[in-house]
This record gives structure tokens, sequence and C-alpha cells, in this order.
């Protein structure tokens, strides 16, 4: 029977099959944690000592949208806390974002005497591995090989001492990516120790282990304190493990959490549980055809997009609100989205498959909103929460009140105060955001990023009029309608750019597109990057130029003006002046639709796939920050041949896929595919159910009927 099995599995073989693998073992959840350093990656050469960002990413456990992150922290504050090229290792943290805040409860295994100030152990990559929902590493300074895994709201470690080694664990309990305001940590079973941290969040913890404890020591020197579990004896002398439980709420509620989702588990069950998770997930988008590496990119930044927001609300329900009130509103509670960065494409990603998770999200900003003032949350720049919900109410999400979330949008949109639109005064009284008269401003600086703001209030106006349509609310529908025009305020015809006014109307006269700002005008960009941005309205941003020739040769000569060799820490990845590694751009190649010119388009997505999501010598690098998934949602969508170039509509912009064949499942289980024929960069025809779609977009509604998209090209 073998030998049968064999000669049929050797004849499939050779009939050119294959046997089809695990789509999480095409992930690399490492891919994205390198530095880039060299010249002809960065598009400049460094002299500041600071490290240019990376894509800020981590490489431990973690299951969708989880309360827990677990990973390893090899530098503190420092974005993810994990940096490729380092090589010590401070302790296995269990939240995180990729955005410089977080890493609660920092823990590492030691033998021997610890020294407060100097516990990290080198580590080698050579001796580390990572899948989704497990992270291995042996700790080179104590000999041990420590391995994670981890459930929604819990963190597994498992640590293989050597033998005849007292075992211990340090709680670095003093520090995180952000100030620790107190903590507390101590034994409250024989084998149980509880506490809590408070740092962007006071989580506590339950944590349970199949060692006796001996004691906590406290360990203080001059420099810094840490807290010592000592452990005792287990006949066996198998691994140490420890099953921890977390919650925002209570002790009580982290132990809660722990005995649901993992105290009868073994290490090997969880790690099978959280694989399984992920392959059901990952599953949603199968692809044919393609190279080995096009799949093993497209899995890990389709993995990477579902990381965040995270929850956080125990098995019972409970969360810790605005107010630091204790409440249970019968809904999953998360963390703010990342507004400015994923509006652009992630949150449309997540809602298409996790279309429940979404509608807590928009519950828990809408609940978050209505506690802090009337306003609808913000994130670092913009309000484009607006955006998110449109584009998901539009898609056919429909799990929360919309009148209740309009309320705090519109407030957003129309109230200046505290809370909503920054310097929305001004934008009310002229239609767009004054500038500061200055000269010389360097790169860091920070001002109000006038230009950046106003074209994107009003592309958030017209999200806003989308969800006063829907409520029936005319009269805001109208005058939200006329001021998503604003955008055309400060684009100057006379350069072709958007440029920024002092008070009195007067274009800035210190104006240099090729430079680049933090805040200056422009948010994390310059004047090239900052073109085209107009999603709900092409027509009319292209109406701004003489012609289709002037907004052509102005898109080729953005991909093609080097970059100037300006140094700017989130600003890497150049094709000529366009930059990948940061947000504004992303739906700049789209405009040469608009203009018949889409083949164009397809060559500069092309190289943007090709190029930016595997650099450095490692291969492990991201052209710019993953700002939350938004740079890997990119990847995802263009790799399957659909963009959304304006998420608050329920549509997507056809492009020409790198695999031939897509079938996605969306959140309801219906499953549509994309079938791609020929091998050229030009579109020539796109067909939905075998029936002629006329221009570029194809819409939800479309998709939702489970039929075929064939998209036919040619050279």
């Amino acid at each position: 029977m073998n030998k049968l099995y064999t000669l049929l599995l050797m004849a499939f073989i050779a009939a050119g099959c294959t046997v089809d693998k695990p789509l999480t073992s095409y992930v690399n959840p490492l891919l994205g944690t390198a530095t880039l350093w060299e010249p002809e990656d960065l598009g400049y050469v460094r002299t500041w000592k600071e490290r240019t960002w990376g894509a800020e990413v981590f490489p431990g456990s973690s299951l969708p949208n989880a309360m827990v992150q677990l990973s390893p922290v090899t530098q503190f504050r420092s974005g993810a806390g994990y940096q490729y090229e380092d090589t010590v290792i401070y302790g296995f943290s269990h939240t995180n974002k990729g955005h410089w805040n977080l890493l609660h409860l920092p823990l590492l295994p030691a033998t021997g005497e610890i020294s407060p100030s100097d516990y990290a152990s080198g580590f080698s990559h050579q001796k580390e591995s990572a899948r989704p929902g497990y992270y291995r590493v042996f700790l080179e300074r104590y000999g041990i090989d420590a391995e994670l895994t981890s459930t929604l709201r819990c963190g597994y470690h498992r640590y293989s001492f050597p033998d005849n080694e007292h075992k211990q664990v340090i709680a670095d309990m003093n520090r995180t990516n952000n100030h620790v305001k107190e903590w507390s940590i101590q034994q409250t079973g024989e084998k149980v120790f509880t506490g809590f941290q408070d740092a962007e969040g006071k989580i506590y913890f339950y944590a349970v282990s199949n060692y006796p404890i001996e004691s906590i020591e406290e360990l203080n020197d001059e420099a810094h304190g840490v807290s010592v579990i000592h452990f005792g004896e287990n006949e066996n002398n198998e691994p140490l493990e420890l099953k921890i439980g977390f919650s925002f709420v209570n002790i009580e509620n982290a132990r809660l959490n722990l005995e649901k989702e993992m105290i009868s588990k073994s290490f090997a069950q969880v790690t099978q549980e959280a694989d399984n998770t992920w392959e059901a997930l990952l599953s949603k988008i199968k692809v044919s055809g393609g190279t080995e590496r096009e799949k093993g990119i497209f899995y890990s930044t389709l993995y990477r997009s579902f990381l965040w927001p995270a929850l956080r609300s125990d098995v019972n329900g409970d969360f810790t609100d605005e107010n630091g009130e204790v409440v249970n509103k019968g809904f999953r509670y998360y963390t703010n989205p990342s507004f400015w960065d994923d509006y652009r494409n992630k949150l449309v990603l997540l809602g298409m498959i996790s279309p429940d998770v979404t509608a807590d999200i928009i519950q828990s900003i809408t609940d978050k909103g209505e506690k802090r003032g009337g306003y609808m949350p913000t994130f670092f720049h913009g309000d484009h929460a607006s955006v998110f919900v449109a584009g998901s109410w539009l898609r056919g999400i429909k799990g929360y009140d919309l009148q209740r979330v309009y309320n705090l949008l519109l407030k957003n949109a129309t109230v200046p105060g505290r809370g909503g639109r920054p310097y929305l005064e001004e934008y009310l009284e002229r239609g767009w955001i004054a500038e500061k008269d200055t000269t010389n401003v360097p790169t860091w600086d920070e001002y109000k990023a006038a230009v950046t703001k106003t074209v994107e209030y009003a592309y958030d106006d017209y999200a806003t009029a989308l969800i006063a349509k829907e409520l029936g609310d005319e009269q805001n529908y109208r005058t939200l309608m006329e001021r998503s025009n604003n955008y055309k305020n400060l684009f100057d015809p006379s350069t072709g750019f958007f440029r920024g006014k002092i008070e009195d109307g007067s274009w800035i006269e210190d104006f240099d597109p090729y430079y680049p700002y933090f805040a200056y005008m422009y948010r994390e960009a310059n004047a090239w990057n900052s073109l085209f941005f107009a999603p709900h309205d092409p027509k009319g941003m292209i109406a701004l130029y003489p012609n289709y020739d002037a907004v052509d040769q102005k898109l080729d000569s953005l991909f093609t003006e080097p970059w100037r060799g300006y140094e700017a820490h989130n600003m890497t990845g150049f094709i000529g002046n366009y930059c990948h590694g940061n947000q504004p751009s992303h739906s700049i190649p789209y405009t040469y639709y608009f203009i018949d010119k889409q083949e164009k388009a397809q060559s500069v997505l092309d190289s943007i796939m090709n190029r930016f999501y595997d650099m450095g010598a490692e291969k492990l690098a991201y052209a710019g920050m993953d700002d939350a998934g938004e740079m890997s949602a990119w990847y995802v969508f263009n790799a399957i041949g659909l963009y959304t170039y304006s998420p608050a509509d329920p549509e997507y912009i056809v492009t020409v896929p790198l695999f031939n064949k897509v079938e996605f499942t969306l959140g309801d289980n219906t499953t549509f595919t994309i079938r791609k024929e020929g091998k050229g960069k030009k579109i020539t025809q796109i067909r939905y159910n075998n029936e002629p779609i006329k221009g570029w977009f194809v819409t939800h509604d479309q998709l939702k009927k489970g039929k075929e998209l064939t998209i036919t090209t040619t050279e």
C-alpha cells in the first residue's frame, strides 16, 4: 500500500502538480523587522546617527486583532521593540503595535547571578524562528531555549533550561516603550504570581507556572531595578512553562481569561490552534500562479494586515472605558485604528474578511467619542474615521447605530473644539488652513501641515456627506459636498502643486517641491508626494491642469525626477521622487488611469511590488513603516488586482494582479474569483460574470454576488 502511494505521488508530481502546503508556511513574521542601511535602498547617504525607520513590525506570536502580542524586545523606545540588526534580547513583552508604544510586562528567563542593569542575552538569527502564532529563540547568555505562543488574551512561555540550573525569570516592571506610572508584582499562590503595569493602559496579569515559586526578589542598583521570580524544583525537570492571562480591567478578569482560553491546554495544542486560526484567515484569499517569492510576500503581508486594532475587552465582555469605568456593552472593545494610515486600505480589507470585528471597532470608537466630549477619535493627523465608517456602512457592515456615529462625525466636521479637527475654525471660515510665513524650515520642525490637512479634510467632508445622505440629512449633505471641493483652494496652477498659503492668502514664497517636511505645509512628505489627492473627485482634480498631457508630464516627472538626497527618518524607497516608504503618496500612481494611461500606472505598481517589500541585505525590510498594516494591505490589494482608490466609496479600481487566479471569500462566506488573462500591463477589457464593465471600477455589491472578475491584458 505504501509503495502504491509513493508511485501515485511521484506520478502526480511528474504531471506538473504539487501538493498544497499550508498557507501559514508562506508567512515570515520576520519580514519587515530589518532596517535599511545602504544608499541604494535608502535613496540617500545616511549622515544622522539615528537609524532610518524600518517597517517597525514585531516577529512574535499573536492571533488576529488580539489583546496579546508576545514578542522579543531587543531595544526599548524603538518601534515594535525589535530590530533585526540587534544582538541582544531584554525580554518577551505582551503588547505591541509597532509604533513606539506598549511592550507591557517584559519577561526574560535567566540563570546564575543577575545584574539589574545588565541582564540582556545575546542571540543569533541562526537559532531563531517564527511562524504565525509561534516564536522561538536560543538565549546564548543563559543557554535557554525560549518558545512563545498565545491566544487572544493570554501568553504561553516555554523555557528549556540547562540541566541542574536554578530557574529564574526577570520581570522588568520599570520598563515598556512608555513611561511606567506604577506597577505591582507578587506571589499569590504556590505556582501563581499576579500584578499590573500601568503604561499606556493599565494591564493586569495572572500567571500560572508548572514549577513552585520560591520567592519574588527585587534587585536594584544605581541605574535600574528588576523583579526576579525564583522557582523551585520539579521532579520531572521539564521545561518551565508560564501561562499568563491578561486584562485591562482587573486581576480577576485576567484569571478568568486564562481559565477560559488556555489553562487546560498544552503548549503544542495552543500553538496548533493558533496556526489553525491563521490558516483559516489566510485561506480567505487563495492565489494560484505567481512565484514562490510573490506568494511569500503576499501571505506575509496579508498576515501583517490583521494584527491591529487590538482587543481590549475580556471573555465576559468587560472593558475599561474612556472614563476609567468598568462597563459591559455587549460588544468586543478594541483600540483605535491608526486612522491616518490604514483608512486608505487596511480597514477596508479588515471589513471584507472580518466584518464582525469592523462593526465592534466602530462601536468601540463610538463609545469613546460619546465619552470624550462628543468628538469621534482621531489619530495623529486628519479625521479619517469618517472614511472608515462610510466605507464600512456602504459595503454592508451595519452592526452599529449609524445615527450615533454620525452625530460624532458631524461634530468633528462642524464644531471647532479640543478633540475634533485641529484648525477647523479657519478651515470653515475660508476653506483652507494657513501656514506660518517663514523660511528655511528644517525637515523635522512641527507646524500645521496645513496643505495636507486641507486636502484631507475635504475628503473627510465627502465621506461624512455620504453618511448624511444615508440618513436623509440633505442640508448637511449639500454643505459637506460643497466643502469637499476645498482641496482646490490650495492648488497653485503656476507650479502644478498643492502649495501652502499664509494668512493673507498669498502663496508661501519659500517653496521647493523637492524638500521634505515632517509638518510644514505637508505631513511627512514633499510637494511631489502630495500630488493628486482628491480620491472622491478625480475628474475635478485632473481639470486643475490645462489638459491630459500636462497631467501625464507631471506624473512622468514625479517618477523620473531623482530624489535630491534629502535625509528623513520616515522617507525611503524611491522611484524618482515618488516615495513608497510613507503613506501620503500611495494613491498617486492610479492617476494615470484618469488620463487614459492605465498601463503606465501598472508599470509603477509592478515596480513597487517587486522592489519595496523584501529589501536590504537580508531581504527582510520594507521601504518604510508598515503603520499598523497599511503598507502590507497596499501590497495585498494590488497583488490581487484591486485597490481602494476612494475607500469611502464601496468600489475598487481594477489593476493587473500578480496571480493568474484569486479566490476571495468575503466575511459572509461568499466567494468571488479574479482571473487574469494575458501577460501584459495594459488592461484591454474587464468583465464581471462575463459582462463587460465600463470604466475602471468594480463595485463591492458586484463582488458580493460571488461571480468571476476577468481582467484581460495585452503587452
